[in-house]
């Protein structure tokens, strides 16, 4: 009965598969031209390429064919993105289940490799959605965090670890450090490697089913990221090996697009978490360096005490910027902002409270990014994280199934970082500097 029940489900999803490529009207992606690298600029038809970009980790859910699936709610979500300018969009592409475990991504759309057709569906529909729009996609193939399962569920697959130690847990003793140490084990193991090389292998080599593309040849796509935010802690060795051979190992499959590691940068706010940043970037398979920006997450801004907080949080992030762009001139590389964030007024979680400083943030994040592309030396920035519809169940909630997507990870409390559409003065910030960085190019 069961695998009568699993035939039924994969004719389903076959049959609508094919209803969508037979009606499609447009057999090739004519629209873009595929992104390449020169020197510390991208290129795209022999023009530079700079963009403000948005973090969209749910897209490929909205899009899908599962319960998940919002495909209305999708279409108006990149409108909305589109309208602002916004040209670049960062999207992951594995989520590793089950199911059952919690503060993830449900459904997830990879179980122990076996990849979920009705997801892939899903990001088939994304992809082609972003073409429409003249979007690129920045592809996350895994996460440092359990947000998406990530490292840490390869690690068990593998039979490395009996169980994941969720360091959110509010029920037991949390401990954020522990939980990175054992992840960044994950670079020893060379089973846990081979399941995620084998994953994103379906993912690179897989055809579009509304577009009969190869993703490998869909120049949508702007690039690879070996993980989101991959720290080495004090296995750094393995670590660089890792990314070494994992980038080599795409490069292989795909000659076409970029590759990125997702790194955020040089030891982010700790000497401990081991992401040296030359070492990071520095293989000729890595194309273009990023790193991300945290105020907040990094204690050297706390939204209830402004005042005192918020200046020195500024200069901080000046610095920081100006220190890896620094390193991106000296590796000759490309640098992006790929993710960035600030809380809404006070510390609040109530999608109705004010947001002047996220306002005044980001105005100062993407001016500092502007300033540096006029010269060349930076080429984009994404903000994290577009919720546009979708709200929080309530305030400060952790997200569970059924509740909407929102720009907040489900491992992080609902209502933090998230733009919603009703969030029309950071629109205008975000809609001036698309603007201004298109103009750089025109």
């Amino acid at each position: 009965m069961k695998k009568m029940q699993i035939f039924l489900i994969a004719t389903i999803v076959l049959i609508a598969c094919k209803t969508q490529q037979k009606n499609i009207h447009q057999s090739k992606n004519k629209m873009l031209d595929f992104i390449k690298v020169k020197g510390t600029q991208f290129e795209v038809d022999g023009k530079p390429y700079y963009f403000i970009g948005a973090n969209f980790w749910a897209g490929m859910n909205l899009g899908s064919l599962s319960k998940s699936g919002n495909r209305e709610r999708l279409i108006r979500e990149l409108d909305m993105m589109q309208k602002m300018g916004i040209n670049n969009i960062r999207i992951m592409a594995l989520t590793e289940g089950p199911d059952t475990e919690p503060y993830r991504i449900i459904p997830s759309n990879n179980d122990k490799g076996i990849l979920k057709e009705d997801l892939l569906i899903g990001l088939d529909f994304l992809l082609n959605e972003m073409n429409k729009r003249k979007m690129y996609a920045v592809v996350c193939l895994s996460n440092f965090w359990p947000w998406s399962g990530g490292f840490a569920q390869y690690q068990k697959w593998a039979g490395d670890i009996v169980n994941i130690d969720y360091p959110m847990d509010t029920t037991k003793a949390q401990d954020w450090d522990l939980y990175m140490k054992n992840t960044a084990k994950f670079y020893s193991s060379s089973r846990a490697i081979d399941l995620y090389k084998a994953s994103i292998a379906k993912i690179i080599n897989r055809k579009n089913c509304i577009t009969n593309i190869d993703y490998k040849n869909d120049a949508t796509i702007m690039s690879w990221e070996l993980c989101n935010e991959p720290r080495g802690m004090s296995n750094v060795k393995d670590y660089l090996a890792w990314i070494e051979s994992s980038a080599a190992f795409i490069k292989q499959l795909d000659s076409n697009h970029l590759v990125t590691v997702g790194s955020e940068g040089l030891d982010s706010y700790a000497a401990t978490n081991g992401t040296p940043f030359i070492a990071t970037h520095s293989s000729k398979n890595i194309d273009y360096t990023c790193v991300h920006l945290w105020v907040q997450n990094w204690n050297w801004y706390d939204a209830k005490n402004h005042q005192a907080t918020y200046d020195n949080a500024i200069k901080k992030a000046t610095d920081y910027l100006a220190a890896h762009i620094a390193l991106a001139q000296q590796l000759n590389k490309p640098f992006v902002l790929e993710e960035f964030g600030i809380g809404r007024d006070n510390a609040s979680y109530d999608t109705n409270s004010s947001v002047s400083i996220r306002d005044n943030y980001y105005e100062f994040v993407f001016n500092e990014i502007y300033k540096y592309a006029k010269h060349h030396k930076a080429a984009g920035a994404n903000f994290w994280a577009w919720a546009g519809e979708g709200k929080p169940r309530k305030p400060a909630c952790w997200w569970r199934e059924g509740d909407d997507f929102t720009g907040d990870p489900p491992h992080e409390l609902q209502g933090w970082y998230s733009v919603y559409d009703k969030d029309i003065t950071t629109q205008k910030v975000i809609q001036k500097y698309a603007a201004l960085m298109k103009n750089i190019v025109e």
